[in-house]
């Protein structure tokens, strides 16, 4: 056991090549959250505006039957709706998008598509954002 017991405790071959697998494959993952975080966080920021600007478009609507009338600014709902929806559909996005007299609200959902992590099985991350919009009626006071 001298000789050859020495060798055998002495031989770290192979030791420093699975502890640098380990670190590269830590580094990897952290790298693809930050990359992959930062496109899905780029991703959510998008779809925020995208509905946001969505739920305007429907909020220009108004029913101006009631408006002339002496009424408050109310939405046309089937308008709204149709004008939110040409929105998104002209800018390749896809929510749901909701009226009632007073109030256009959309949702969003996207995909992003992920860069590092799909090395370990996630090709994409899901988003969504939400916007609304109601009408709103300005004052006819000047300053003079």
């Amino acid at each position: 056991m001298s000789h050859r017991g020495r060798s055998l405790a002495g031989d770290e071959r192979g030791r420093v090549t699975a502890f640098v697998v380990i670190i590269t494959t830590g580094c990897l993952l952290f790298a693809g959250l930050v990359l992959d975080g930062g496109f899905a966080l780029a991703a959510k920021s998008r779809a925020i505006g995208q509905a946001q600007e969505a739920a305007r478009a429907g909020a220009q609507e108004l029913d101006l039957a009631a408006y002339r009338s002496g009424g408050a600014a109310r939405l046309n709902p089937a308008a709204a709706r149709a004008a939110a929806q040409h929105y998104l559909n002209s800018v390749g996005a896809t929510g749901t998008v909701t009226a009632d007299s007073n109030l256009v609200r959309v949702q969003v959902e996207g995909h992003q598509a992920t860069q590092l992590l799909g090395l370990v099985g996630i090709s994409d991350l899901t988003v969504s954002g939400d916007g609304q919009a109601h009408p709103d009626q300005g004052s006819l006071g000047g300053s003079g």
